[in-house]
């Protein structure tokens, strides 16, 4: 599936919902998962954004009238960092999300049924096992980073404006 084709927008008794992972999705990485992992704390905190995610973000967030969640796979040490982050971005000053809608899991698998629990109905996450586990629950499913997939309903994006560009025709269609 292209970005061109995303799936039906959801059931109008859903309110849209938007989950979106931390790592390599927000916060770049520099191989399978975020500098977090291997550097110190002020590596961490030095680790750039990915290019348009904040701006995109607070315009999504509007978008979603204020329905907008992170959900992230960590352990404690890279939660902590995590919250430095965000914290240290002012991350959610600048975008307007709540902070009260981030949530943390200690496996990939946990992210389905958080999202099932949150009533998201679309997500955006760089890992395509994630987002297969999420087909039936989740809506919109974008796989972010990636220009192509094989998954059914999964839609690739490779970065923050196709997202976008995806996310607001699937939020209008018609449009």
């Amino acid at each position: 599936m292209n970005s061109a084709t995303p799936p039906a927008p959801p059931p109008a008794r859903l309110e849209p919902r938007l989950g979106v992972d931390i790592g390599r999705v927000i916060i770049a990485g520099d191989g399978p998962d975020t500098s977090f992992v291997g550097g110190s704390e002020e590596d961490a905190l030095r680790a750039p954004a990915i290019d348009g995610a904040f701006e995109v973000l607070t315009r999504l967030r509007e978008s979603f009238h204020g329905r907008v969640w992170l959900v992230s796979k960590c352990g404690a040490r890279v939660q902590a960092r995590t919250r430095s982050w965000l914290e240290h971005q002012r991350f959610f000053g600048r975008t307007g999300i709540d902070p009260q809608h981030l949530v943390f899991c200690r496996a990939r698998a946990d992210k389905a049924p958080i999202c099932a629990e949150l009533g998201i109905t679309c997500f955006v996450d760089d890992r395509a096992d994630v987002l297969d586990a999420m087909q039936g629950a989740v809506g919109l499913r974008l796989l972010f980073g990636a220009s192509v997939t094989t998954l059914h309903g999964v839609v690739p994006v490779v970065g923050w404006p196709a997202a976008e560009d995806v996310i607001a025709r699937w939020l209008s269609p018609g449009t």
